[in-house]
């Protein structure tokens, strides 16, 4: 097959790509080369020798080069672009990247938490630059399964919180370490209850929640201003709220500082936050007003609040992805 006759259209939305392939038996290392290259670009196994990726333009471009170096071993392989009709549906086949994709996210909480085992050692302060290492090293691997997670599987948020939680400890003055350890412990596994009709700061908030703070957070909506928390719930920008407004920060804000997270990202969506929620313009941020036009939107066409939460979990996901 020469390389020569290898051409690339363009893609359409939906779509899907198979690689299909045979590798010479020798030698043993380009097989195992192979399965390794396919794992990192994160094509989903069909059938023996055939691979799947969504159609995207660097998805083609990985397979595009991966057939290169199958051809120029002596095997063979081709690249097509495919709908499915019968036999397996597209949800069938985003779960089975899910499902990959949870596996990678899992390995990594298990790594992070042998390494936050590591950083609670009896002399945390010899090993800091070690610790920094690893984390470094966990957070590139977090990056790598986010760029090949294209269907965006729940386990993310657990390792984004196992990571949040490390680096939290590290960064935290030796004498409020433990402290804000022990708060972040307690804003895990609850039941969240903030008021109906949720807003811009509610929307945002409970986004923060799930994805960086408790990542099985549930939800509750109230009417009661006064409501009082049952065991297993802590209430947000409310009456007399566990978090709630503090001085002049809004409750995402509140939330931030509360569980010690330190993200530029984060905080660049905490001053939008406060700029249409507070209505005083503190960090004149360019972005205001079309995050509130969005959010205004999302409370127009949903009126049920679960609904806003995750049409504007959606939102702030793209938000924090720019803003990176």
């Amino acid at each position: 097959m020469d390389d020569s006759t290898v051409t690339v259209k363009p893609t359409r939305p939906g779509k899907w790509l198979l690689l299909i392939h045979q590798i010479p038996p020798k030698p043993d290392y380009f097989r195992v080369k192979v399965r390794r290259r396919l794992q990192r670009i994160g094509a989903v196994a069909l059938k023996n020798s055939v691979y799947l990726l969504p159609a995207r333009p660097q998805t083609i471009e990985d397979f595009r080069w991966l057939l290169r170096e199958i051809v120029a071993e002596g095997g063979e392989a081709t690249v097509c672009e495919a709908e499915f009709v019968e036999g397996i549906t597209r949800d069938d086949l985003e779960r089975m990247f899910r499902s990959e994709r949870d596996r990678d996210y899992a390995e990594l909480v298990v790594a992070a938490q042998a390494l936050a085992a590591k950083e609670s050692a009896d002399d945390p302060a010899a090993q800091k630059s070690e610790i920094e290492t690893d984390l470094g090293r966990l957070r590139r691997r977090l990056e790598e399964i986010m760029d090949i997670d294209y269907f965006s599987a729940p386990g993310k948020r657990a390792a984004e919180q196992a990571l949040a939680i490390i680096e939290a400890r590290l960064h935290a003055p030796a004498g409020r370490a433990a402290g804000r350890l022990r708060r972040a412990e307690a804003m895990t596994g609850r039941t969240w209850v903030t008021r109906r009709d949720v807003f811009v700061d509610r929307i945002a908030s409970a986004w923060l929640i799930r994805r960086f703070i408790d990542p099985k957070a549930r939800f509750k909506f109230v009417g009661s201003k006064t409501y009082q928390p049952k065991s297993g719930e802590v209430r947000f920008d409310m009456f007399e709220a566990e978090y709630t407004h503090e001085g002049d920060h809004c409750t995402f804000e509140t939330l931030l500082e509360r569980a010690a997270l330190r993200d530029r990202a984060l905080t660049a969506i905490a001053e939008i936050v406060h700029d249409i929620d507070c209505k005083d313009e503190k960090f004149g941020r360019d972005e205001a007003a079309g995050v509130a036009a969005l959010v205004r939107g999302i409370a127009r066409a949903n009126p049920g609040d679960g609904a806003r939460l995750e049409r504007g979990a959606t939102a702030f996901d793209d938000l924090y992805a720019s803003l990176q």
